[in-house]
């Protein structure tokens, strides 16, 4: 990609389809003893914070998979990433040196190769669609960070692909894997707090915005094109993209064009819990209002926000900036599972002891990596595939729209559109560049 044009780079993606022609990878763990290795290889696509401290570690230590590649468009981000997989199997082996670790800056050569069965992918969001579909039709199956979308009819794009091309999707929040957040699940689907109403929900409260930064030179070691990938152009400064000295938090988490802000990104954790324990993890509301905040200048995502939800079975969802939490109203109590502080909660307190019987619904607690790895051996479902990540994205996003568009929507959920309105519905896709138009 060096030297590349972004008007060449997008021509050369739209043949992507053709020029590849790959065929669909089986991974190498599911062929039995006669397998050339018993792990599944994996890709790692973006080396940020993200990956770098949280989604690294678990497919090292795993000893069914093997990271054989790491992708990043900031060269120094990815020698880094090369370094530490290269360090971590070194410790591991009998030489005590291993220099089996491919390091790519282009992530389409990391879905071509042939070792690579399952990706990672831990990039800015507005990359997370195209990447991930991409992937699928290259035969790889795919853990996606959340919030996996800036859209709902993206959406709908990615979870057709997966589905057509046959791939283990996993999307990757650890919520579910949090032991409270599935008990206070279980107790409301299983009746405990009687006829479910009311759910409240809440996300950390964003940081104001900063004026716009005047445009700075692009650093010698990020491919800006490619960072930008399917975004609108936009002069680079550091405040957009991530810090040069350090994984703190980046910029873009804070812009529109690469993220939906707090909304999404602490909503896909804490409303996938509340679709989780509302059993409608497949589907959606029916009624939409909310209002909200936005910052001005560079981040200019929402710094404030109210939304409430209804359902066909009649419960009602509010969802604020506030604190991260999830709590579950019913006829006969209730039950609150927190992100910090006293992590689980309820009324009467004697829900907290109540022993879930063996022919009532138990919710599976694997941690996420784990059962994306598990889904990948036997071809099964994981706990949180694309369809289910895709709708708790949507939630979000409905939220959004509804603030922008300031007024209450009414949402088909099976169609997934605004009904008669056909401003609302505008705001169902995003421009994006060519060939990235889904």
């Amino acid at each position: 990609m060096t030297g590349m044009t972004r008007r060449r780079f997008l021509g050369r993606s739209a043949t992507i389809g053709m020029s590849m022609a790959l065929p669909t990878v089986v991974p190498r763990s599911v062929l039995g003893a006669a397998a050339p290795s018993n792990r599944i290889g994996i890709g790692m696509i973006g080396m940020g914070r993200q990956a770098y401290h949280a989604n690294l570690g678990p497919f090292l230590n795993s000893p069914q998979t093997q990271v054989v590649a790491v992708c990043d468009v900031d060269s120094r981000r990815l020698d880094n990433a090369r370094q530490k997989v290269e360090g971590y199997y070194a410790e591991k082996s009998p030489s005590g040196t291993y220099r089996g670790c491919v390091a790519v800056r282009d992530f389409r050569r990391l879905l071509a190769r042939t070792d690579v069965d399952a990706v990672m992918i831990s990039t800015p969001d507005h990359w997370h669609v195209p990447m991930s579909i991409l992937a699928a039709e290259a035969g790889k199956d795919v853990c996606c960070e959340k919030p996996l979308t800036l859209c709902i009819g993206e959406g709908r794009a990615l979870c057709h692909a997966v589905e057509r091309y046959h791939r283990v999707t996993r999307t990757d929040s650890e919520f579910r894997s949090i032991r409270r957040f599935s008990r206070a699940c279980e107790l409301v689907r299983n009746g405990r707090i009687g006829r479910l109403h009311t759910i409240r929900s809440g996300s950390p409260r964003e940081a104001e915005g900063i004026p716009q930064h005047v445009p700075m030179p692009v650093p010698q070691e990020l491919d800006y094109d490619l960072w930008l990938g399917p975004a609108p152009e936009a002069p680079y400064t550091e405040k957009r993209v991530h810090p040069q000295s350090d994984y703190s938090r980046p910029g873009w988490m804070r812009i529109s064009d690469y993220c939906d802000g707090m909304i999404s990104n602490w909503g896909a954790h804490l409303n996938d819990i509340a679709q989780w324990g509302n059993n409608t993890e497949r589907t959606g509301p029916v009624e939409v209002e909310g209002q909200g905040t936005f910052s001005e200048g560079l981040w200019n995502t929402l710094i404030d926000f109210k939304v409430r939800y209804r359902y066909a079975n009649g419960v009602e969802h509010f969802y604020e900036m506030s604190s991260p939490f999830v709590r579950f109203e019913g006829t006969e109590g209730w039950v609150q599972a927190n992100w910090s502080g006293e992590l689980l909660q309820a009324h009467p307190r004697s829900l907290l002891d109540e022993v879930i019987g063996p022919d009532e619904i138990h919710l599976a607690t694997t941690d996420e990596k784990t059962d994306f790895i598990n889904a990948v051996k036997t071809r099964s479902k994981t706990l949180a595939p694309f369809e289910v990540g895709h709708r708790t994205t949507s939630l979000c996003q409905l939220g959004l729209i509804a603030i922008k568009v300031g007024r209450k929507l009414q949402w088909d959920p099976a169609a997934e559109r605004f009904v008669n309105d056909d401003v609302a519905n505008r705001f169902l896709s995003r421009a994006m560049r060519s060939p990235w138009r889904l």
